[in-house]
């Protein structure tokens, strides 16, 4: 996933990073003002007094402003002084001196800010993101409302490589009103590589309701709910968009090509539930023509007994009927285990679906519901815009995929099935096949190097010639 970058820091910061163009001189000054500082801290007498720590404080916060070569973490050091004031500044009551308030209101306020913001640049600048996302963190712990703060400890966070700081950084963020979409999608990706698809889509939806007509946010958490396999949700939240836009063609579209993703995922589940109760039709087979063995056998015994009693004497025809009798008693064994094998594939189609024929049944009507939802999105964006060549498409290879459909239907077919309703399933195949045709012409009408569209056109027309000469009647969809 792409990473922010801390790109407007040159611009934000350029005037106290490094102190460039500033008088060398005043830098010494402040070297010289530094070494006291160090200096005095390391004396008993001294650094029991608030205002040792004071004049550390202001040094430091100067140090980490304009001049951060001299200290790389003199923002931190400022802040410790700072606090070490608070503790030592206490009147006889034991309520806060005058250092320490003063020191109370420095700690909250915009130097502070600033000398967190401008180490945290240099530590960037440094390429040392984890330190650089922790003094922006402080930064904005200096002025928790403040969006800038919170927006480039996350994006250090990031290039840090820890999305446990990224993660609440950007939160903060949006919480403090933040308004930038690139960090809310980002914010969001970071859950979904985390597969916490409930965080992801949540943090888009807060996104959207900041930016309610950003077409990014609403694009992407319907493809975050696609790729969860939600897409019931998917579909409910692209039909909000179609309510906000009716005329965008590019909604619609997307929106039928859910509705026909989901058409054909139904396909898929149907097909398997189909396989998964057939009565065995090849073992079906089978036990039919070993009855039918077994009663050419029994017919033979009847010959050979009528024989035997004419014959009595003759060892042949004795011979005939015991290899006979035997072949009988195998070919019953043969039907036993062949009755058994269907029993127990039938136990397993029915254990493994409760009621089998009705989710077939409902399966089928669902599925005819996504296909005519898909259909109308269709129809709509080709309204809009009649030139769309994925809705022109689209509709095309639904209506073929139906025929397609239909033809397997034909083709699983046995004589008797045929003769009862082949015709009329026939027919219905033609007709969808019919319709395909005006659209994926129109689609070539648009694009012509489409190789697989020149081909799917020929093997169409090709088809429907074939209707023709078998005299078939089309009867189209509604």
């Amino acid at each position: 996933m792409k990473k922010l970058s801390l790109f407007l820091l040159a611009s934000v910061f350029s005037a106290g990073v490094y102190a460039q163009g500033l008088d060398a001189a005043l830098e010494q000054s402040v070297a010289k003002d530094k070494e006291k500082s160090d200096k005095a801290i390391t004396d008993a007498k001294a650094s029991a007094k608030a205002s040792t720590w004071m004049d550390r404080a202001k040094t430091y916060e100067n140090i980490a402003v304009q001049y951060v070569k001299l200290d790389s973490n003199a923002a931190m050091v400022a802040y410790d002084a700072y606090k070490k004031v608070i503790e030592l500044d206490k009147d006889k009551k034991g309520a806060p001196g005058k250092l320490a308030k003063e020191a109370e209101t420095a700690m909250k306020g915009q130097g502070m800010y600033n000398a967190f913001m401008q180490t945290g640049a240099a530590k960037y600048q440094g390429k040392n993101f984890t330190e650089a996302a922790k003094l922006m963190a402080m930064a904005g712990e200096v002025m928790p409302k403040d969006t800038t703060a919170a927006l480039y400890a996350g994006i250090a966070a990031q290039q840090a490589e820890n999305p446990t700081v990224a993660k609440e950084q950007f939160e903060r963020y949006m919480t403090v009103g933040g308004k930038d979409p690139s960090v809310i999608y980002t914010l969001a990706n970071i859950y979904r590589q985390e597969k916490n698809v409930d965080k992801a889509i949540a943090t888009l939806e807060k996104g959207l309701e900041i930016l309610p007509n950003n077409k990014d946010l609403s694009a992407e958490r319907v493809n975050i709910m696609l790729a969860a396999g939600r897409m019931n949700d998917a579909i409910a939240s692209m039909k909000q968009l179609v309510e906000r836009e009716p005329n965008n063609a590019q909604n619609l579209l997307n929106l039928g090509i859910l509705y026909d993703n989901s058409a054909n995922e139904t396909e898929r589940e149907l097909q398997k539930l189909s396989d998964s109760v057939k009565k065995g039709p090849d073992l079906s087979k089978q036990l039919a023509t070993q009855k039918d063995a077994l009663a050419a056998m029994q017919g033979e015994v009847t010959r050979l007994n009528a024989r035997a009693k004419r014959e009595p004497k003759n060892a042949d025809v004795k011979r005939q009927l015991t290899q006979v009798n035997q072949m009988i008693t195998d070919k019953r064994n043969e039907i036993a285990q062949l009755e058994k094998d269907i029993q127990e594939q039938q136990s397993k189609a029915t254990q493994s679906v409760d009621n089998p024929e009705q989710k077939i049944a409902d399966l089928t009507k669902r599925q005819q519901e996504y296909r005519t939802a898909a259909k109308e999105y269709y129809t709509r964006a080709l309204q809009v815009d009649p030139n769309n060549y994925d809705a022109n498409f689209n509709m095309g290879a639904l209506y073929f995929n139906e025929a397609v459909a239909l033809n397997r239907q034909l083709s699983n077919m046995d004589m008797k099935e045929y003769q009862a309703k082949g015709k009329e399933v026939e027919g219905r195949a033609c007709g969808r096949f019919k319709q395909a045709l005006p659209y994926l012409e129109k689609a070539k009408s648009i694009k012509d190097t489409e190789e697989d569209l020149n081909e799917n056109l020929n093997s169409l027309r090709d088809i429907l010639k074939q209707f023709e000469e078998k005299k078939v009647v089309c009867v189209d969809s509604k």
